[in-house]
């Protein structure tokens, strides 16, 4: 193996999918060369938790119990490697359900030991944060739009470890409220995808929806609210017979979007030069928003970044990539066990609400 390379097995449990992945990567931690994803191997449990109408944490647990050696064993196969291969193992151990951050923990605990390979605990959200250098060439610092099912933040990141949060959402995450609107829809789990899917045929101004905390008497403020937003789709379906179904979901867009636009504009101005404005999470995968952040970019004369739709979601590669960036410059934490709640800015003040994977996060 080529030493000036390094190979790192990741796997990721945090919530609904099992995953596992085998990403390679330059040694030289000053190097902007991406990585290269040699397996991604990813199980979703939708159709598990489709008939909840959301992710039960102990379905979710004994999905990954039963899934994750057989995915593990299937990522190394395709990399055409074995286990003595990789320099080292990275596992998320935070945020998430507990339970599955148990699985997969312990999993790759018992197997870094028996390797005798280095093990990185990584934190889900950096994982998210890091993936753009894993795709592209992409330099410190860059302004990050987080956006997923459980958190929606604004940060700059300034390097491995460091990162500064600018903003976060006050009571709903962005993920979420997309859910909860499929959900008065009568739109099927996950609800995400099918609200963008039927904004496609309505109409973007149909309905002015509201877009908390932006406008005059907020401008101290970078911080996010959803929670009046999906108050008010579930007014218009209340009120409409019949309900127009992909007006609402595109003037719902609509409002997601100028917030979004507003918050960004904001943020971007704090830099003292253009750089990359990079979005990543679930949330991201959205082409309607993408769409008008990268235009918002380009009118800045910023960096546009985006990483592909399957790795937006959650997946070990982005996992396994956080791990080789932390692995090659030495920030290998000892193994501290779970952390359900791990905010990415450990000085950031503790909002309300913040989305379903903890306030602090």
């Amino acid at each position: 193996m080529n030493r000036s390379f390094l190979t790192v097995l990741g796997i990721e449990t945090s919530c609904d999918e099992t995953a596992a992945s085998v990403v390679r990567g330059p040694a030289d931690a000053a190097s902007l060369e991406r990585g290269e994803i040699i397996s991604n191997i990813v199980a979703s449990q939708i159709d598990d938790h489709a008939p909840f109408g959301g992710v039960v944490p102990e379905i979710a647990a004994r999905a990954h119990l039963s899934s994750l050696d057989a995915i593990i064993a299937r990522a190394l196969e395709e990399a055409e490697i074995t286990l003595e291969d990789v320099d080292a193992l990275a596992v998320t151990s935070g945020p998430g359900l507990a339970g599955g951050l148990i699985v997969g923990t312990m999993t790759a605990r018992a197997m870094a030991a028996v390797a005798g390979k280095p093990l990185v605990t990584i934190n889900h959200l950096e994982g998210h944060a890091l993936t753009p250098r894993l795709v592209e060439e992409v330099a410190f610092p860059y302004l990050l739009l987080l956006v997923s099912g459980g958190h929606t933040q604004v940060l700059r990141v300034d390097g491995v470890g460091d990162y500064t949060r600018l903003a976060t959402t006050i009571d709903d995450a962005l993920g979420e409220a997309f859910d909860k609107t499929a959900k008065l829809l009568g739109l099927p789990y996950p609800g995400g995808p099918h609200v963008e899917t039927a904004a496609l045929k309505g109409d973007p101004v149909a309905f002015k929806f509201p877009t908390p905390l932006t406008g005059k008497g907020f401008e101290d403020t970078l911080d996010m609210s959803f929670s009046g937003l999906k108050s008010a789709v579930r007014r218009a379906v209340e009120q409409a017979d019949p309900v127009p179904l992909a007006d609402i979901c595109a003037s719902f867009q609509t409002a997601v979007a100028k917030v979004l636009k507003d918050r960004l504009e904001r943020a971007m101005d704090t830099f003292d030069k253009p750089s990359s404005l990079v979005v990543a999470g679930g949330v991201a995968a959205n082409k309607a928003l993408g769409d008008q952040l990268r235009a918002l970019a380009a009118n800045k004369g910023w960096h546009w970044v985006a990483p592909p739709p399957a790795l937006c979601t959650d997946n070990a590669a982005m996992i396994a990539w956080a791990g080789l960036e932390r692995l090659r410059l030495e920030l290998v934490e000892g193994d501290a066990g779970i952390r359900p709640r791990w905010p990415l800015d450990k000085d950031a003040a503790t909002r309300i609400g913040g989305g379903r994977k903890g306030a602090k996060a």
